[in-house]
């Protein structure tokens, strides 16, 4: 504990941050909660990405073995020109958001590729979007997290330290105030004892 003055206007400042913690701490408390409450959606929607992703494998290699051809289809077929995001605002944290991404045309000689590559082509794409869609989510969760981890770090401060520290202060200047007030009517009463006897 910080060593305190123990005068009347140290008591009115003591008293007005009591006030001002006690005020904050509400707002910092359902600040801690809107974020984990979002943590939780934006896992959510991680688990909807991952289970579309998952489900959109499993019928692409269903139809895929089918042809049972190695035409060479992979990643180098789609790139992606650019990621739309845009920036959403939650409990003053600002995420990306993912909107979408543009793809580079494919171009491939039509005769040495089989018809079904335009298909598989449009589904590599879906699946590569849910993938830029995750990295999207995991770093909403990151700057979340970190906002999280700092204001979590505000309400242990306010209530485990700076609340009871400052009622401990508040207590210690009104005992002393007190004390010295009646020591000050206890002398003031001897003295006007002392100037009767003197009379």
């Amino acid at each position: 504990m910080a060593n305190i003055k123990l005068t009347k206007n140290e008591l009115k400042t003591q008293k007005d941050a009591l006030k001002m913690f006690s005020r904050y701490l509400p707002t910092l408390i359902l600040k801690k909660q809107q974020l984990q409450m979002e943590i939780r959606l934006v896992e959510l929607r991680q688990k909807e990405v991952v289970e579309k992703r998952n489900a959109i494998n499993e019928e692409f290699k269903s139809w895929i073995g089918v042809f049972g051809e190695d035409v060479g289809i992979d990643g180098s077929l789609i790139k992606v020109k650019y990621v739309k995001t845009e920036t959403g605002n939650i409990a003053g944290v600002e995420i990306p958001v993912f909107i979408g991404a543009d793809f580079e045309p494919v171009t491939y000689d039509l005769f040495e590729k089989p018809l079904w590559v335009d298909k598989a082509v449009l589904k590599l794409q879906q699946v590569m979007l849910l993938d830029l869609e995750l990295k999207v989510l995991d770093k909403q969760i990151e700057l979340l997290a970190k906002e999280l981890r700092t204001t979590t770090q505000r309400v242990n401060l306010f209530e485990k330290v700076k609340i009871p520290e400052t009622k401990s202060n508040i207590k210690k200047i009104s005992v002393y105030l007190g004390d010295q007030q009646t020591a000050a009517v206890v002398r003031g009463k001897i003295s006007k004892k002392n100037l009767v006897k003197v009379s």
